[in-house]
């Protein structure tokens, strides 16, 4: 199976990044972990890029707040699907990492998940591994099943509650 690679800006951004973790173990899906700035660490955060590809990897996730460039500066070097996290930091709420990560100029995408979406990073990144990898795709459907199981117990509940 291919690995993700998971790269944030800043050992800051770790908290939202422990989500994706969290997500990829759970599915039994391998990843590394690497702190690179496209500011700070741009030569480390290209050559990460460059190699990823025939380092195994299949998809590489980007965390980053404030100006956010670090998944577009992980996607100039790769031809990976590459996922951006906008992470919440400083005055501006994450609206800044947000329009950062997603404006991004054609021909070099970055699929952008919500502000701190890291769960659904890690699940998108699950999804395009899937394509190929049969049980994988049943884990995917399996937990699907099981999210709208706890949906439907809870409008059961509330029902029951207030609709008498």
């Amino acid at each position: 199976m291919k690995k993700i690679g998971i790269i944030m800006g800043s050992d800051s951004d770790l908290p939202i990044v422990k989500k994706a973790m969290d997500m990829l173990e759970s599915f039994g899906v391998p990843y590394e972990v690497h702190v690179f700035s496209a500011h700070r660490t741009p030569a480390e955060a290209a050559e990460f890029s460059k190699t990823a590809r025939e380092r195994g990897f299949g998809a590489i996730i980007a965390a980053a707040g404030m100006a956010a460039h670090l998944a577009g500066a992980i996607a100039a070097n790769t031809t990976l699907p590459v996922v951006g996290i906008p992470v919440v930091s400083g005055n501006l709420g994450g609206i800044d990492a947000l329009l950062s990560t997603v404006q991004m100029p054609t021909g070099i995408p970055v699929a952008t998940v919500a502000v701190n979406g890291a769960g659904n990073a890690a699940l998108l990144c699950i999804q395009m591994l899937a394509i190929e990898d049969t049980e994988l795709a049943r884990a995917l459907e399996e937990k699907r099943a099981a999210d709208a199981k706890k949906v439907l117990e809870k409008n059961q509940a509330i029902e029951a509650e207030f609709n008498k």
